[in-house]
């Protein structure tokens, strides 16, 4: 067997106190296409971003053909031959596909830019892929699945041996799905290492010869696609007990709190319905582009259905619904502002009665939940932005909390935090539900829909894909239920 064209070996990758990755190894070969699987978290985002040159790793070492290489950025990175196919399109509308394909580096003469070469250039590497539309097209008039042939082409245009495509099939049709997997082919048969990244399985094993799974930022398996099966790969993913981390106080649900019917936003999600009782947590898991954020931006009323109801118990109706949105720190909290005054936004009414805000009754309700989340913090009046991830997590839960709303959405809650502050988020949710409200957790993290939830929404690309008890939910179940498998 030809050695592998790259080699990872010992990769270790660090943010704050979270470790993204730890000692991770991988191998690409030429002429082959490597499915990289794992769950949301698991790593895989991490180390795209060190391939690419946006990350250095904090150890470990990356060989090229047999030669150490230090991708210091993502220049070097498309120097040393690696490109990447992102999912979110990176091309620019304003732009024709030849200049697309040239942006970061025109063809000069005499110091000006020669179109002509430009041209002829962009043209021959389309040629290569088979591909359905002209240089001289304006990328804006490109349908997605066009606009990733474009990125696939600006990495030919830069000579890369490997390619990563990271999700690139997300929001393409199955017949765009074929074409993309089509030109795939013939890079592969031209002798470039692909690493594909993607949740669906069909996909998996319909193009990919070989695999590495990653969990918890670990490498746990890799071999040929040949060699195993979904069911396999699924159990590789999380073979691993749920963590004592879900400190969740066991409760009866009572009557219903919030009921959903035919609720549909057009392009996001269609047809979900559901009904969540007093005392309950309902989890909401899926894969990327499932929809749930949009789901939860719409039951909060940031977004307006396009159909359907959301109905909230009468004596419910006043307390209303509180949303703690995945993104903390451009959503959920301002971080130059102090402890109190985040606290103190969606409590104004009760602390500024007559227009004016009391600074004693501001402090003292920041006071009030630093205690009782035990927030790590110097007072109230640090700024948010300096507390560590987890305490400004703390934060943004304690701000909903104080109004003491019926219904409580948590979008992504312990995302980016460390094990010790996700049990404290984890045993404030559970002590809210068990007070008589209502719970709708979204989350990528299996352990933590598994151990916090008494029954579990799956969404999958807009829709319900199953609803499962407490004691349906195995982590096989859902993964089968969010991936089509």
């Amino acid at each position: 067997m030809a050695p592998p064209l790259l080699t990872l070996a010992g990769i270790r990758k660090s943010f704050g106190g979270v470790r993204a990755l730890t000692d991770v190894h991988l191998e690409l070969h030429a002429g082959e296409v490597t499915a990289l699987i794992g769950e949301n978290g698991a790593g895989k985002s991490t180390l795209v971003k060190i391939l690419s040159g946006v990350y250095q790793p904090d150890a470990g070492e990356i060989h090229i053909a047999g030669v150490a290489a230090r991708i210091g950025d993502p220049t070097a990175a498309r120097r040393l031959g690696i490109g990447v196919v992102h999912q979110e399109c990176l091309v620019f509308d304003n732009l024709t596909v030849a200049e697309n394909l040239f942006v970061d580096a025109l063809p000069a003469r005499r110091g000006l830019v020669d179109w002509r070469a430009v041209h002829a250039r962009a043209a021959a590497l389309l040629a290569e892929i088979d591909a359905d539309f002209g240089a001289d097209t304006p990328a804006g008039r490109l349908s997605i699945a066009q606009k990733h042939v474009v990125q696939i082409a600006r990495a030919l245009a830069a000579e890369s041996r490997v390619l990563i495509l990271d999700e690139p099939t997300a929001s393409l049709s199955q017949r765009e799905c074929a074409e993309l997997f089509r030109i795939v082919g013939k890079l592969r048969a031209a002798g470039c290492a692909l690493l594909f990244i993607s949740h669906k399985f069909d996909e998996i094993f319909a193009l990919a010869d070989r695999y590495a799974v990653f969990r918890d930022g670990q490498s746990v398996s890799a071999g040929m696609l040949a060699d195993t099966n979904r069911d396999e790969l699924i159990r590789l993913m999380v073979g691993r007990p749920v963590e004592q981390l879900f400190p969740k106080a066991e409760s009866t649900p009572g009557t219903e709190l919030l009921r959903v019917d035919g609720l549909a936003r057009a392009g996001e999600f269609e047809g979900i319905s559901f009904a969540l009782k007093r005392g309950e947590i309902l989890g909401v898991y899926g894969l990327v582009g499932a929809g749930r954020t949009e789901l939860a931006r719409t039951l909060f009323g940031l977004e307006t259905p396009d159909a359907g109801s959301i109905t909230l118990a009468p004596d419910a109706a006043a307390a209303g619904l509180a949303l703690v949105p995945e993104d903390r720190q451009s959503e959920g909290g301002i971080l130059p502002f102090s402890i109190a005054a985040n606290v103190a936004l969606p409590n104004l009414a009760r602390l500024a009665p007559r227009g004016w805000c009391s600074a004693p009754r501001e402090a003292a309700l920041a006071h009030e939940w630093i205690g009782r989340l035990q927030i790590k913090a110097q007072g109230p009046a640090q700024a948010l932005g300096s507390l560590s991830g987890g305490n400004q997590q703390k934060v943004v839960i304690a701000k909903w909390l104080a109004r003491a709303p019926a219904v409580l959405i948590l979008d992504e809650p312990t995302k980016g935090i460390d094990v010790g502050a996700k049990a404290a988020v984890h045993a404030v949710t559970s002590e809210f539900a068990c007070a008589g409200n209502g719970v709708v957790m979204i989350s990528s993290e299996l352990p933590e829909i598994l151990g916090m939830s008494d029954r579990v929404l799956v969404m999958r690309r807009g829709r319900l894909a199953g609803e499962f008890t407490r004691a349906q939910a195995t982590s096989e179940n859902l993964l089968r239920a969010a991936s089509g498998a």
